[in-house]
């Protein structure tokens, strides 16, 4: 019979071996889909609890350099681990709400990879995250000359838009009445959140869409309809999705 934290008990309660915990149906779809964070922290609690490196192994100290994601004023405080920014730090309370399986959709371990090289034959790396499918959803950039009005990238522009007035300048376009006014509906963030904070400062918005954009690579975000939406479709904006995957609308209340 195989072991199951469907009760969310931890595999040391169970007794269970690290081979029973690797194979346990959890760890697979359907079940992984409804595992809730207590259950998964349960065994990797770690992930939550382990200390940011405070000198790195090359002996460069961290308070002498700043990571990427201090670059911007919507982070504050020092470095800190990839997995507490995400789930458990105040600006992932305050803007998202992401869980262990929003990312993590689980693998078969009969379909991991038997060596590193071999990770580009088909191979699934153990735990493996798409960043096509979960981190560029949030990180990934938009191209400034797919914006009506942009002479250059928005950090180099960014001070024709803002004023004191306005202190976004992404919202002069794309505020009430403006371009693209449908976003962030998904189960894995506050939209209210998100845009409460928007109006207050650019770096909400240029956060993820440009200061913390993953290789600089574009995703193709899909083409939610907003009111007076152009129904002519740009070239770069042909065969986009006009919905989110449907895993991320679960749970959703339409607006």
């Amino acid at each position: 019979m195989a072991l199951s934290l469907a009760a969310g008990a931890s595999f040391e309660a169970l007794g269970a071996d690290y081979e029973a915990a690797r194979w346990d149906p959890i760890h697979f779809k359907p079940a992984i889909e409804k595992a809730s964070d207590e259950q998964c922290l349960s065994c990797h609690k770690e992930i939550l609890d382990r200390p940011t490196r405070e000198v790195s192994p090359a002996g460069f100290k961290a308070s002498d350099g700043a990571a990427w994601y201090q670059t911007l004023d919507t982070y504050q405080g020092a470095q800190d681990d990839f997995h507490r920014r995400h789930l458990s730090s105040d600006y992932a309370k305050q803007v998202m709400d992401l869980k262990c399986n929003t990312c993590h959709q689980g693998n078969d371990p009969r379909e991991e990879t038997p060596a590193v090289e071999a990770q580009n034959a088909g191979f699934a790396m153990r735990k493996s995250v798409d960043p096509e499918k979960n981190c560029l959803m949030c990180h990934g950039q938009f191209p400034y000359q797919n914006m009506v009005g942009l002479e250059g990238p928005w950090h180099e522009v960014r001070e024709n838009f803002d004023n004191p007035e306005a202190p976004n300048g992404c919202l002069s376009c794309h505020g009430e009445g403006g371009f693209r006014s449908v976003r962030h509906q998904v189960n894995f963030l506050k939209a209210d959140a998100i845009e409460a904070v928007a109006k207050q400062k650019s770096d909400t918005c240029f956060g993820c869409h440009g200061g913390r954009s993953w290789y600089r690579i574009s995703y193709p975000y899909p083409r939610h309809a907003w009111p007076g939406m152009d129904p002519a479709q740009p070239d770069w904006a042909k065969d986009r999705p006009t919905e989110s995957d449907a895993r991320y609308l679960a749970g959703m209340k339409k607006k």
